[in-house]
């Protein structure tokens, strides 16, 4: 099980959420704006604060991290393993790469969802892929009757993203159940790239500490969150293609 956090993303030049760079999100009060509160109190807001987030993400591409888990996994399932990649982030750079077993546990820049709760565009089960003129539009005249809105029931359409005030089991594409099952079986866990400040890699911990799982952390100041996590200092996109070299699991760029 490998579990990826921001800095995996870092070399593609997206901003990590807590890290030290200098676009790191979290200099914002994103506790405040990354809640569904917010949303409900002041859409606009809400909209004009993600699309200027997401708009460093459509010219990311891949980068060595990204390219050296395809290879980890399919190295690892070619010999009979089970694999499972769960990303914290919420662009598209794992499935760019390549990536088959793959969870977005904390949902999608690439996607959107009606704010009504049971609407077949909504959760539990629905979305939309986002609609690129749409949000062009509301930027170009940021107001009320600009918000995209769900082409079923008219409501306000959000971003396809876990909230600070809202939980895993809220929407079936966290798919928070596959993650935990997946945890409880690990025999080892990698973690990359993570601050180790959100719910999921606490809850993975914990699961991987009480049945002995063998873990390591992948962080370039060697930040662990216990003792029996084996911290690797290192950036992600220089550890993990080191790991696949050593394997001799071959990365394509």
């Amino acid at each position: 099980m490998v579990v990826t956090g921001a800095g995996v993303s870092l070399a593609s030049g997206i901003p990590t959420f807590r890290g030290t760079d200098p676009g790191a999100v979290w200099a914002n009060d994103v506790t405040e704006l990354g809640t569904n509160k917010y949303f409900e109190r002041d859409p606009v807001g809400s909209w004009r604060w993600y699309l200027s987030r997401f708009a460093r993400l459509g010219d990311a591409r891949p980068n060595p991290a990204h390219h050296a888990l395809v290879a980890l996994e399919r190295w690892h399932v070619a010999r009979g393993g089970e694999f499972l990649l769960v990303t914290q982030n919420v662009d598209t750079l794992h499935d760019d790469a390549g990536s088959q077993a793959l969870v977005h546990v904390h949902g999608r820049a690439d996607r959107v969802r009606c704010a009504r709760v049971g609407c077949e565009h909504g959760a539990p089960h629905g979305s939309l892929p986002r609609d690129d003129a749409a949000s062009q539009a509301f930027m170009s005249d940021p107001t009320l009757a600009t918000v995209p809105c769900c082409p079923v029931c008219d409501a306000y359409l959000r971003q396809h993203v876990l909230w600070f005030d809202e939980y895993y089991s809220d929407h079936h594409d966290y798919q928070i159940e596959r993650v935990l099952h997946a945890a409880e079986r690990a025999g080892v866990v990698l973690f990359a790239g993570t601050s180790f400040a959100v719910g999921i890699t606490d809850m993975i911990l914990e699961r991987g500490l009480s049945r002995g799982a063998a873990m390591f952390s992948i962080d370039p100041v060697g930040r662990a969150p216990h003792r029996r996590v084996q911290a690797i200092t290192a950036p992600a996109e220089a550890a993990l293609p080191a790991l696949c070299r050593g394997l001799g699991a071959v990365a394509n760029a």
